[in-house]
């Protein structure tokens, strides 16, 4: 025997497609002795519902988007882990977007709504501005609730959730200058992150008030890449102290100038932010930023699915609790 599909139940049952899904999504709604016969049918034939069935009658397919532009960071894939298990809860399945360098995001969002999703959650933190506003217009438009994933927009209306990223780095950049460090560098990324943005903010915020120089270092975030340039720019500077963005910036340059004749920390002191596996495996290991990667996974998903089903809402933006993990490089 083939699949058994919703088709075959209707068949059966000698009643429409719509009746079935209302079977499965709203029984109250449909009369007893037809719902009685229905589910005799499903019993009988074994059939197991999917997504696409149970969201027949109310045109939704109980799938939720996810916009992420790189799946192979450490914290995107523990953000992952708490949104799946939110997901799974509420019987949702996931369907991954992802925006790699040069993407249409004309297209790509297009694409988002053409495969009707229920909501979606925006994880791409290199999104400008005005490509974030294009793609809430477009969900906007065609009634799909979208939550920013520690994705930050200066909209008040627009539902996100994530950590204070200033207040983190104004409070890490204070640790370290109240340790007697004054040539504090703060390691951020060519690329545009809007979160970087604001760990820079906080970084120079606490540099001024201390009356000492902002030193602001862009470079990759792919470790193999950043080592030339961190050789190319600090050999001749001087320096005792430096932030990274992300742990794995950190670690690589504290691994530079170890390299270099250098000690961690008492000649350069070294913090990261995110607090992922790589600041406990470092040697030294690296002071950071506990960032609760999988709670902004799991808050944001339980946000959207009270958006989508129209639930009330306490706070449009909801902010998490960070903390200093402090350890043996700082």
């Amino acid at each position: 025997m083939g699949k058994v599909t919703i088709y075959s139940v209707a068949l059966a049952a000698g009643v429409s497609l719509a009746t079935v899904s209302r079977v499965l999504n709203h029984p109250e709604k449909v009369k007893t002795e037809t719902r009685e016969r229905v589910l005799k049918v499903i019993e009988e034939l074994g059939y197991r519902p999917d997504a696409i069935a149970r969201g027949l009658a109310s045109r939704k397919t109980t799938t939720v988007g996810i916009l992420v532009s790189d799946v192979t960071r450490a914290s995107v894939a523990e953000m992952f882990g708490g949104i799946s298990d939110i997901a799974i809860q509420y019987k949702y399945a996931i369907k991954l977007f992802t925006a790699p360098e040069n993407i249409d995001y004309d297209e790509l969002f297009k694409t988002i709504i053409a495969e009707r999703v229920d909501g979606l959650l925006l994880l791409n933190d290199e999104l400008d501005h005005q490509q974030v506003k294009e793609l809430l217009d477009i969900c906007e438009k065609n009634g799909v609730p979208v939550v920013l994933a520690n994705v930050l927009f200066d909209d008040p209306k627009v539902p996100s959730v994530s950590i204070d990223y200033e207040k983190a780095s104004y409070e890490l950049t204070r640790l370290m200058i109240e340790n007697g460090k004054k040539e504090i560098y703060i390691l951020s990324t060519v690329r545009t992150y809007n979160v970087n943005e604001k760990k820079e903010l906080g970084y120079t915020k606490a540099m001024e008030e201390a009356g000492l120089e902002p030193k602001i270092f862009r470079t990759s975030g792919d470790t193999s890449v950043n080592r030339k340039h961190f050789d190319g720019y600090f050999h001749d500077k001087h320096l005792d102290a430096a932030i990274g963005v992300r742990d794995s910036i950190a670690v690589s340059f504290m691994n530079y100038v170890r390299e270099n004749g250098k000690r961690v920390p008492e000649d350069v002191a070294v913090a990261g932010f995110q607090n992922t596996k790589y600041a406990t495996l470092a040697s030294p290991s690296l002071t950071s930023i506990d960032i609760p990667v999988y709670d902004l996974g799991a808050v944001s998903m339980r946000f959207l699915t009270k958006l989508m089903n129209n639930e009330s809402i306490d706070d449009v933006k909801v902010i998490l609790n960070h903390y200093i993990v402090r350890r043996k490089s700082l």
